[in-house]
Order: C-alpha cells, then structure tokens, then sequence
C-alpha cells in the first residue's frame, strides 16, 4: 500500500507541483486548501505524512500542527515562506518533525520526507521491540514491568534485563560469557555463576505458566528462551 501524504496548502500551483512529484515518487496525495479542510481530511483520512503550510485562512498551520498532535504522532512536515529562527522554533514546539522554508527544491522537500519517514519507522520499531509479547507474558522494558498470565510480577532489573534479551531472539543459544557482556557490561568482573543465580530465579516466576514457551538449559553452552 502506497504511502500517504496529506498536503494542506493554500497557494494551488504550490499544492499541485508537490502532488505531482510525490505521486511520481509512488506517494497516495490528498491535498487540502486551507486549515480547517486541513484538519477534516486529517481526520478522514488518517495519512502516513502531513505537510503543512504555515500561513493558511480559517487555521494557521501552527495551530493545526498542535491539533494533530494532540490527536496522533504522525509526522509533520512545516512548509513555510519564513526564514527567520523565531518561525522555526514556534513550528517545531507546535510539534512539527521538520521545516522547510519557500521557495524550495523539490529533491529537497523528497529528501525531508523520505528522512522523516524513516525517523517515524525506526521510533515505532524501538518502540515495538521494547515490549515482548507471548502466551501469558509480557516483557515491557519501557514500564519496566513483567506481566505473568495477566499480573504484574516484581521483578529485579538485572532479572528483566536477562529475560527481554534472551526473548528478544527467541530459540538462540547465549553463552554465559554472552550474557554476562550484553547484559551486565564488558567491565563486569563478576562470576559467570551470576548468570545461573538470575535464570533460576526468573524460572521460580515463570515454572508451568505456558507450554508455548520455557527458559530452557543448554548443557554445556548456555540459555535460550525456546519458543515451540
């Protein structure tokens, strides 16, 4: 499914040359004509991508910028005839992701998009990857909080920290060593004991709560956590 762009511009040649070329590029374009369409189509639509225009009749773009992020953290783009430093900084507290100022080149404005883009899907996929979801388990290393068939289960950092990198690839086997330098560090000098010490307490929390998945030994290498 194409990428959509919702263009909220009130000059029409500036609207109609940036749809032309985005569409060129596979882009799905919608453009809106002023602040408040802006804000309708917004809604309707739901694009991947907002480029905004800050000088509009019925909202300025400021102002629609902060209703879209109140409403979701889809990324803006300011298109803007103002160059100075004050109109940058009130775009990009209003929310914005980026500013372009007027009159622009084209293989710029593709360059901020595509740049953008990337930035938005690479935050998403941290933000995914920080939370592990199986049968009866969550691992939320953002709240920091372990989820047991549905309740919350004190645990101890090093203990989640241990368990969100063995599940993060499921059915690979770590070393002791591994763990030890992913885990607790490089400059750690402890014993690799540790590593069993914290395993067999996470297996005291974990013992018999689903069939799909186990803290499983791997005599004479290490641990995985085996997913069936």
């Amino acid at each position: 499914m194409a990428i959509s762009v919702l263009i909220v511009e009130d000059d029409r040649n500036i609207a109609d040359l940036l749809r032309m070329y985005l569409e060129k590029e596979g882009y799905a374009v919608t453009i809106a004509a002023d602040g408040g369409q802006g804000l309708s189509k917004f809604r309707s639509i739901r694009p991947d991508l907002v480029l905004l225009d800050v000088m509009m009749p019925v909202m300025d773009g400021w102002t629609l910028c902060k209703t879209i992020r109140a409403e979701s953290s889809v990324p803006v783009i300011m298109l803007t005839a103002k160059g100075e430093t004050d109109d940058k900084v009130t775009g990009l507290k209003s929310g914005a992701d980026d500013y372009i100022t007027k009159p622009f080149e084209m293989k710029e404005v593709l360059a901020r998009i595509e740049a953008v883009l990337r930035r938005a899907t690479g935050a998403t996929a941290e933000k995914k990857a920080r939370q592990l979801v199986f049968d009866k388990l969550v691992i939320d290393m953002d709240a920091f909080e372990l989820l047991v068939d549905g309740k919350k289960v004190d645990t101890p950092p090093k203990e989640m920290e241990l368990l969100f990198y063995l599940a993060s690839s499921p059915n690979r086997v770590y070393t002791r060593n591994q763990l030890l330098d992913e885990v607790w560090g490089f400059d750690y000098f402890g014993d690799s004991r540790t590593v069993d010490v914290h395993v067999k307490r996470l297996r005291e929390k974990l013992e018999g709560v689903s069939e799909s998945w186990c803290l499983k030994t791997v005599w004479g290498v290490g641990y995985k956590f085996e997913v069936v």
